[in-house]
């Protein structure tokens, strides 16, 4: 007996459809209207972004969609990365837009990010600063 309710679980559950959000929930309105001029529009339109890039000033903003058959199937309707690069008074610089659900269209970037460890002598590497005297920061 338990073996049946178990089957028709899980049958139920299997033919049940699901549509799930990830990141933002972009309608069509957004999506034909993504060209901005400032930070302060976009955030009106869009709404805070998924990611802040402190660094090199750029806002991210994902946004997915995918429709659950079955347990065993998901199928993704779309998959979106929408990078925002500022420039220092808030415009918009540049965008890109990543489908993420052709994998095949996304490059690797090749920048490369200095290693001071490999340029250290050996003493340096093993003790690092101890003993080193080092001036403390001051406030104006």
């Amino acid at each position: 007996m338990s073996k049946i309710i178990l089957i028709i679980t899980i049958f139920i559950l299997s033919c049940s459809n699901q549509t799930i959000y990830s990141g933002k929930i972009l309608n069509d309105e957004n999506i034909k209207n993504i060209n901005f001029n400032n930070k302060k529009t976009l955030i009106e339109q869009l709404g805070e972004p998924s990611f802040k890039d402190p660094i090199e000033n750029k806002f991210l903003y994902f946004a997915e969609k995918k429709n659950k058959r079955s347990i065993f199937k998901t199928e993704i309707e779309y998959s979106f990365l929408f990078v925002f690069d500022f420039d220092e008074k808030n415009n918009i610089k540049s965008s890109k837009v990543y489908d993420l659900k052709n994998q095949n269209d996304i490059e690797k970037v090749k920048d490369i990010t200095s290693n001071d460890i490999i340029k250290r002598g050996l003493i340096e590497k093993v003790f690092g600063g101890v003993g080193a005297q080092q001036e403390l920061p001051t406030t104006p």
